[in-house]
Formats: C-alpha cells, sequence, structure tokens
C-alpha cells in the first residue's frame, strides 16, 4: 500500500509535467548582464525545464536541471577589475558602437568553437527554444535557425533603438525617448526632435557595424547558404525585458515584447555572514550601504576623492556606513570608525534589513532595481554607461539624489546624505515605487515561463506582429496617404473642370441671347 503511494503521486506528476530542454546563449562577459540570465535560467529550471547554459561564468554549485555545456573563454576580466582610470576611458564612447562591436561582432568569433558549432546538430531529447541575449551578438541565433526551434531574446535594460524592429516594436518616439538618452518627463520639441534623429542614427550605426561582419562570421563557419544576421534576427518570437511600467513609463507595446523586471532580485543562494548580520543587526540608528558594483574597483579611485567619503561618512555617526571594497587593504589611512568594509556583500539580504536607511549607488540597473524592490532611497554618483539615465530617471521619480563624480565636494556629499536621511520624502516615495513595481498577476519567472512556454506550444509565430510584413512606407500609411491626396486631387479636379465647363457654357449661353438681341 506504501508503495503505491509513492507510485501514484509520481505517475500523476509525469502526466501533468511537461518540461521543455531549453539552451541558453549568453557568450557577454559582464556579470552584472549574466546575473539576470543565471536567475531566468535557475528559475526556469525550477519549474522543471532541463536547461543547458552557454556561458563565461559557470555556477560554482550544481543546480537541479540546469548544466553549463560550453564554458567560453574569458579574455577582458571586469568582475572587480575596473580601474578608476579604465572606467574614465569609457565616459563620452559611443554606446552604439560599444555594443555593436565589443559586445557584438567580437562575441561572434565564438562561433568559430567547435562546441558552438556542435549546438546546432540535432540532440537526444532535442531542444525546444533557444535563448539568446538580444544586445549586440544576434549572430548566435544561427543556432535556432539550424535547429528549427524557437529564438527567444532576452534584454537586460529597456530596448536599445535597434532592438524593438526585431519584433516590430512601436517606436512611438513622440513621447518615449530612446534608452540610451536622459530625457524624462514630457518632450519639448527640440528633445522630440533629437530623440527622432538620434534614433534612426543609431538604428542604421548599428545595422552598419554590424550586418557584414556578423554575415561574413555565419557564413564562414556554418555555411555560404546561411541566412544574414538581419533575417535571423526577424526570427525572433519573444523579448523578455528588463523594464516596468513603474519604471520606464507607458509605451505602446506588441505581444512579444514581455516585462520581467526585477528577475534576478532573489537571494536564494545569498548567505549573510555572522559578523556582518550581528554589525547591521547592531547598527539601531541605521546604516547606509555603499558600492560601486561588480566592476569598478573604489580603492583605485583619487585620493580627494575618497576623503570626502571619509570626511562625509565620519558625520552622519551614529549612523553607520557598510561599504563593498574589493582590496580593503589597499586603501588609504584614516577610515572612520562608523564604516565597515567588505569584498564582497549578499547585496539583497543587506537591502532587505529593516536597518539599511539609504543606498549609495554607481545607477547600475540591476543593483538600483534591487533598491527599488525593497524600497531603499538612492544617492547614486552615475560613473558610465546607462548609469547616468538610471539615476537621472529615479531623480525625476524623487527617490534619488544625483551628484557628480568629477564636481562632488564634502560639502555636496553632506547635502545628499543629509537629505537623503532626514527627510522623509525619498523614503515614503521609494516604498510606494516598490509597491507599484512589485504589484503585478504574475511575478517575473512566473511571466518568463508562461510566455516561453506559449511560443514552444503555439509555434515561433504565435505572437508574431502582422507589423513585421510590411514595409516603412505601409507601416506609416504613405500608400494609403497618398491614395487619398490622389482620390481628394482628382475630385477637386473634376469638381473644377464641371463648374469650369458650367460657368463657359452659361458665358457662352450669356453671349450667344446678348448678340441675338442687338441683331
Amino acid at each position: 500500500m506504501r508503495v503505491l503511494l509513492v507510485i501514484f503521486p509520481w505517475l500523476l506528476c509525469l502526466s501533468i509535467c511537461h518540461g521543455y530542454r531549453l539552451l541558453g546563449l549568453f557568450p557577454f562577459q559582464g556579470k552584472s548582464h549574466f546575473v539576470m540570465f543565471e536567475h531566468l535560467m535557475k528559475g526556469l529550471a525550477r519549474k522543471g525545464h532541463q536547461i543547458d547554459v552557454v556561458s563565461k561564468f559557470p555556477l560554482k554549485k550544481p543546480y537541479p536541471n540546469y548544466t553549463d555545456i560550453v564554458k567560453l573563454p574569458t579574455p577582458i576580466h571586469l568582475v572587480n577589475n575596473m580601474t578608476f582610470e579604465l572606467m574614465q576611458n569609457l565616459i563620452g564612447a559611443n554606446p552604439t558602437y560599444i555594443v555593436a562591436t565589443m559586445a557584438g561582432n567580437d562575441l561572434c568569433e565564438h562561433l568559430a568553437d567547435p562546441e558552438i558549432k556542435a549546438l546546432s546538430q540535432p540532440k537526444d531529447p532535442p531542444y525546444d527554444a533557444v535563448l539568446i541575449e538580444v544586445f549586440g551578438a544576434h549572430c548566435f541565433g544561427i543556432i535556432a535557425h539550424l535547429l528549427n526551434v524557437p529564438l527567444i531574446g532576452v534584454s537586460t535594460t529597456s530596448l536599445y533603438p535597434w532592438l524593438p524592429p526585431l519584433i516590430a516594436q512601436p517606436a512611438c518616439l513622440a513621447f518615449v525617448p530612446s534608452n540610451v538618452l536622459s530625457f524624462t518627463g514630457p518632450m519639448t520639441f527640440w528633445q522630440r526632435l533629437y530623440n527622432t534623429v538620434r534614433t534612426y542614427f543609431d538604428q542604421w550605426y548599428f545595422d552598419y557595424l554590424t550586418r557584414r561582419e556578423q554575415d561574413k562570421l555565419i557564413r564562414e563557419h556554418f555555411g555560404p547558404d546561411m541566412p544574414s544576421v538581419r533575417e535571423l534576427e526577424r526570427k525572433v518570437s519573444l523579448i523578455l525585458i528588463n523594464s516596468h511600467i513603474a519604471l520606464n513609463g507607458i509605451a505602446p507595446r506588441t505581444p512579444a515584447a514581455v516585462d520581467v523586471a526585477g528577475i534576478h532580485v532573489q537571494d536564494e543562494d545569498q548567505k549573510l555572514q555572522p559578523e556582518l548580520e550581528k554589525w547591521m543587526n547592531d547598527s539601531k540608528d541605521g546604516f547606509v550601504y555603499f558600492t560601486f558594483g561588480s566592476m569598478v574597483m573604489i580603492e583605485t579611485f583619487p585620493h580627494e576623492f575618497l576623503r570626502i567619503l571619509y570626511a562625509s561618512f565620519s558625520k552622519i555617526a551614529p549612523v553607520r556606513v557598510l561599504m563593498k571594497i574589493p582590496n580593503p587593504e589597499k586603501l588609504p589611512s584614516g577610515l572612520p570608525s562608523n564604516i565597515y568594509m567588505s569584498p564582497w556583500m549578499p547585496q539583497i539580504k543587506i537591502l532587505k534589513h529593516p536597518n539599511i536607511r539609504a543606498f549609495i549607488t554607481h545607477g547600475g540597473l540591476m543593483g538600483t532595481q534591487e533598491a527599488i524592490t525593497c524600497g531603499v532611497p538612492m544617492i547614486g554618483i552615475p560613473l558610465f554607461a546607462d548609469q547616468f539615465t538610471n539615476i537621472d530617471a529615479y531623480v525625476a521619480r524623487n527617490i534619488a539624489l544625483r551628484l557628480d563624480i568629477n564636481t562632488i565636494t564634502e560639502k555636496s556629499m553632506d547635502a545628499a546624505l543629509n537629505t537623503i536621511l532626514r527627510d522623509p520624502l525619498y523614503r515614503e516615495t521609494a516604498r510606494n515605487l516598490s509597491q507599484k513595481f512589485l504589484d503585478r498577476p504574475l511575478n517575473a519567472v512566473d511571466t518568463a515561463n508562461y510566455w516561453i512556454e506559449y511560443v514552444i506550444k503555439y509555434g515561433e509565430d504565435s505572437l508574431r506582429s502582422p507589423a513585421m510584413d510590411l514595409t516603412w512606407w505601409q507601416l506609416s500609411l504613405i500608400d494609403v496617404i497618398g491614395f487619398l491626396l490622389c482620390c481628394v486631387a482628382i475630385f477637386i479636379t473634376t469638381v473644377g473642370f464641371i463648374v469650369r465647363f458650367i460657368i463657359e457654357m452659361l458665358n457662352g449661353n450669356n453671349g450667344l441671347s446678348y448678340s441675338k438681341k442687338i441683331n
């Protein structure tokens, strides 16, 4: 009887569970990007799917249903390895160029890897879908094409200007700013003009930088008859986007664009060190958490900047400060007594702690979304890339203050700390935004799982917009407008001709009657 009680639920589970086999191709070397991919794939694995992953960040511990099948080499180590000088070189760099080359063409060189080539061969059991990052290296869509399975994109940010056309996502440039710009609120005429010109330029520039190079690599390694990278992009069935209306605003959406912001905000693998947990619990007046993310080495920053931090942090005591510093021993002397340092921090557990009062950040999207989830106000000191746009958006929502790394002073740092700690507006606004951000019919993992299964069950075209089959002039109704203008012109011409004819007839009749009277 006991055997039956065990076997029956097992057989019942087999009859109703429909796990799929999914392949994730994530070759980019940015750890912050992979944080989202890792938690997405782990979430899908918990749903019963078999997950195979190609990346530069294999798991340190085994995870059920999750297998790292290929570990790609990492020529550039960015984790806790970016100096202040290297960071300065990135400031002002064209983001489209960086994405198209470093995060695009360069990564497509991995198509020459025999292990990558082998993925295009049928497997037993076969893959049901392929997931790639839609960013710069869309050449990896060739694997889904050769396996004849749906291609699903994952974007770690809101969509860059060259991504909406992949799924015919409406641009709506009149009120939806490009995510490479820092426009917030209603745009002026000049902002709308710049937004339009910049968006179309970025689309053209990305195409120019990637088309020839990625087409060459695809056909070199998989055959001359392979589709172009632009054709592969049109095969994307769904894009899971790290965005949400509470953060990114209202915009028209095609069903193939699915918001899953916050999917990485999970702390199942994080553990608090006993010493750190005690320190946070003992911080009765609260503490401020400071980190510049997983890449930048704060200890390489100018001594004047570090001096400002030391001076300002010492003034807020008894409020304490928790700092993530990769190499604490390289910091200058004179560290205030209210600071606790560590090279690694369980960030989500820290942000969830009831004694936290503020988060000082460089403005990375993943970290700031974690702070928003936990309702923690921020002081943003953006360093490069999208960090300026992120912080500007949070300032506009009254959940953050912004300081400039190049002009920061002890006085401005003091003012920011005093405001963020004492003005209840920022804490209340952050908590309200957190509630709005988390209020959804399904959580991010369940949303991603639902739509991935939907595409697999009903076909790669199940969410495909009819706009994909129309040209730009058809989408803009230029042909319809032209036809209507022609009709109006013909009508006006015809009416004019008739009126002129009638007038001439009347004038002719009047002339004939007048001549008869004279005779």
